[in-house]
């Protein structure tokens, strides 16, 4: 986990890029592939057939037991094993965000499933801490006791215990912050799996309307964060940041009212940021209304909508070293906001610069700043110059991405990357022996975290790759949610960025075919499983598919405590029950004796899912 270490208010924080640096001709395509590589590192919970990250394996699988909620899945946030709710749902909004505005350069990449199944990893987990309107499971673990152990998360011992808002105990921020990330995936999976995004937006509706009517701050309720993600800027930019994400997804007039009629009680037209985080939002709210503004759909918010523009454009120049008021940059020319994970400010400023300079060049303006008028094209050019010292442009030629170029950190202050993977040895590693026996080693992680992205280095571009230097080598999901964006939109040189500015359409995944193969059979020597592909229609512009799938008991015993893998499921399935990370029997169906079938099906708008049979007992 990172601690902000944030002191004073918001209007004092600054944040800005660096002019360019020379290139060396970084392949943004597979940084683009290692940086989403590194959420499939910090799942939590039944790890799916098809994880990539083999070092990997289940954890957590009693979360929220103890409190008589699921809370199995979700994401670590950093290199311990807590489930922080705030900075998790922070991430999964910036990864759909990134989807949403460079969604098909994602599927030019062959990443864009990838990038949602990482963002429905985080959502799945949202559904069930938010198990009903006015409560929100908020964080699973604490801190305080996770650090005093060093374990993988395999073996974790520690406290595993669930904390929550609820109309006693609000917590504004982090439920506000939740909608966002709802609405915003609810938009990703509009096209794919239309119940699933409208199960989404009924979730964030109820989430925003439980943080608007209970206001208060999420840390006053769940104290044991505060430690750690301690919500500094409060909450009035959650409630404006969740409301120009739902009023994206619903285009409903009450969100755009809310926007209107708050936007100066709440700080959205006052606050001139230069930092925006999993904390502080206002930036990015005040660069999502601009992109209402200039499409025209602004209303009789012309005027109050300008002023939260103006404050926008107060971002980016400060960034780019010509606003009123610019701030620090290292020696080697990287925004230098603070000590601790300074990396994840650099990634978010680049993903804002980024989409507002293709707003800009949608709109065909340019921007404004006290020392003259900046073409889009600037924006970019400062964002790339960031993205390329991370990656090894720097004084050091030091990589801050794990496994990307030759010379990157090696000990990283992560729990799974530096302890042997219980794969390889399934010796139990206890709370204090992992500090004796791995923390302390000076050797590299016997595990590689690809694709992370570490703190980085310090205000004179000094860095000491060591497992204990935790400012520096600890990684976060939310400085490589932002990343995703930015490095999708560097990968194909600016083409395919037409028009920001129209509603936004995530294309189909680089594997989807127009025609599906009819049949497909997945089989052990006692069972298989044979699909076919039995009906096709069009509907509102769009091509349904339904499937049956045949189980056959081919043993001589009868089968029970089946349990099926199946992925690249994007619609309604009938005739199975889904159990944490598996499909089972329906609960009508006990066992299925010798030589007998049974048919379940789905229908969905894409190729057939993938299955396999992950266990079963014959009796």
């Amino acid at each position: 986990m990172v601690n902000p270490a944030m002191s004073g208010p918001p209007l004092f924080l600054f944040l800005c890029l660096a002019p360019s640096l020379a290139s060396a001709g970084h392949d943004y395509r597979q940084a683009l592939t290692k940086s989403i590589l590194f959420f499939e590192a910090q799942r939590s919970g039944y790890l799916p057939k098809n994880q990539r990250i083999t070092w990997r394996a289940d954890s957590g699988l009693n979360d929220g037991k103890a409190s008589g909620v699921d809370l199995v899945g979700g994401y670590y946030d950093a290199g311990d094993n807590v489930k922080f709710g705030l900075p998790m749902a922070f991430t999964v909004t910036m990864m759909s965000w990134s989807i949403l505005e460079y969604g098909k350069q994602l599927a030019a990449n062959g990443e864009l499933g990838h990038a949602m199944e990482a963002v429905k990893w985080g959502t799945d987990y949202f559904i069930k801490a938010h198990p009903s309107p006015n409560v929100l499971y908020g964080e699973v673990g604490d801190g305080n006791t996770d650090h005093y152990c060093w374990q993988r998360p395999e073996d974790m011992t520690t406290d595993r215990r669930a904390y929550r808002v609820d109309s006693s105990n609000p917590g504004s921020d982090l439920a506000g912050e939740t909608a966002a990330a709802m609405a915003a995936a609810s938009l990703v999976f509009r096209r794919y799996n239309a119940n699933y995004s409208a199960q989404l937006l009924t979730h964030a509706r109820q989430l925003f309307e439980f943080a608007d009517k209970y206001r208060g701050k999420y840390d006053s309720s769940i104290t044991v964060a505060q430690k750690y993600y301690q919500s500094v800027s409060g909450y009035n930019d959650e409630l404006l940041w969740a409301a120009v994400w739902l009023y994206r997804a619903t285009n409903n007039q009450y969100y755009l009212n809310y926007l209107g009629n708050n936007g100066d009680s709440m700080g959205g037209t006052g606050w001139a940021m230069t930092e925006f985080s999993w904390d502080v939002k206002y930036a990015g709210v005040q660069t999502l209304v601009s992109k209402v503004l200039m499409r025209g759909r602004a209303g009789k918010y012309v005027a109050t909508f300008q002023k939260y523009q103006q404050k926008a454009e107060f971002f980016m120049c400060s960034c780019l070293g010509k606003g009123t008021r610019n701030v620090q940059r290292t020696p080697g020319g990287l925004l230098f906001r603070q000590r601790w994970n300074n990396l994840q400010f650099v990634t978010s400023a680049s993903f804002l610069l980024s989409v507002y300079s293709d707003y800009l060049t949608s709109s065909g303006r340019s921007l404004s700043c006290a020392s003259g008028n900046v073409s889009p094209a600037a924006l970019v050019s400062f964002a790339k110059s960031q993205i390329d010292y991370i990656l090894g442009d720097n004084p050091r030629a030091t990589s801050y991405m794990v496994g990307y170029g030759s010379n990157y950190p090696r000990q990283v202050h992560h729990r799974g990357s530096s302890i042997v993977s219980i794969k390889v040895d399934s010796t139990f590693v206890s709370c204090r022996g992992g500090y004796a026996t791995w923390y302390s080693r000076k050797s590299s992680d016997p595990n590689l975290l690809t694709g992370a992205i570490v703190g980085g280095p310090d205000a004179y571009d000094n860095f000491a790759d060591h497992r204990d230097n935790y400012e520096q080598t600890e990684p976060a999901t939310y400085n490589n949610a932002p990343l995703m964006g930015v490095l999708a939109r560097l990968s194909s040189g600016g083409g395919g960025v037409v028009n920001q500015l129209l509603q936004e359409v995530v294309p189909a995944p680089k594997q989807t075919v127009t025609r599906p193969i009819s049949a497909s059979v997945a089989s052990t020597s006692q069972i298989s499983v044979r699909q076919t592909l039995t009906a096709s229609w069009n509907s509102n512009g769009m091509t349904y598919f339904r499937y049956s799938a045949i189980l056959t008991n081919k043993s001589t015993q009868t089968v029970k405590d089946l349990k099926l893998s199946i992925s690249k499921l994007y619609g309604q399935l009938w005739g199975l029950e889904k159990s944490e990370d598996s499909y089972t029997f329906p609960s009508w169906v006990q066992s299925l004796p010798a030589g007998k079938s049974m048919e379940f099906v789905y229908i969905q708008a894409s190729p057939q899912a993938d299955i396999s049979i992950s266990s079963f007992k014959l009796v």
